[in-house]
């Protein structure tokens, strides 16, 4: 399952289409726009003003006729969130807002499903893998907790740096296919920083929050 079919979900989805994945539930309620085009790779000029989910669907079985896609055009509330997780192997965040993670989260939680979570704005990245089947795994909220002051910055007002997207988007997909074939070892528990300016990575330890409102023991 991939919410955001934006300049994360656009490689995500591409890769895990090409790789063999059979079914994709992609989530989106936005049309394409031509600034969408610098990053979105998925999309070309014939697709802007369609539903992001339809022209997706359409390319993704153009390079994998064997793919089923379901396309839901829509904003999803908590309660669509449940039911969808639930039928997921493995959750994509490929979203731009808190609320939507968050959100994400607790389902995921709720569920004990792994989720792929992925940032970009301007030239920096961020990846990490919440494997929630695992008891001693940290959530999304353990790292930005929900009652947390952070500030929301989006890529329509703020910009960013349109390969950045791709390499994220792309490990994204990594993670989701080594933690369907159950292969390697995952990041969960690891917060991995790309700053594109200077080529350079950094790898971050994220412990479980024991008071964590979401997934702690309390």
């Amino acid at each position: 399952m991939i919410v955001g079919a934006g300049g994360l979900g656009c490689p995500a989805a591409l890769y895990l289409a090409a790789s063999g994945i059979g079914r994709l539930t992609l989530a989106d309620a936005d049309k394409v726009d031509l600034t969408n085009l610098q990053r979105q790779i998925l999309y070309c000029t014939d697709s802007v003003g369609m539903p992001k989910v339809e022209a997706a669907r359409t390319a993704l079985r153009a390079v994998n006729p064997g793919v089923e896609v379901v396309d839901l055009q829509q904003r999803l509330e908590a309660k669509d969130m449940m039911e969808l997780v639930s039928g997921a192997d493995v959750v994509l965040d490929c979203s731009d807002n808190f609320a939507t993670r968050h959100a994400l989260n607790r389902a995921c939680v709720a569920q004990r499903k792994p989720l792929v979570s992925g940032a970009a704005i301007r030239f920096d990245a961020q990846l990490m893998v919440f494997d929630l089947r695992k008891p001693d795994a940290p959530c999304y909220a353990c790292l930005f907790p929900e009652d947390g002051e952070v500030e929301e910055v989006q890529c329509s007002q703020m910009g960013v740096f349109a390969p950045l997207t791709g390499v994220a988007g792309a490990l994204q997909a990594m993670e989701a296919i080594k933690l369907v074939c159950d292969v390697g070892e995952s990041l969960s528990g690891r917060l991995l920083l790309l700053d594109a300016l200077r080529a350079e990575w950094r790898n971050v330890r994220i412990a479980k929050d024991p008071g964590c409102a979401v997934c702690g023991s309390g």
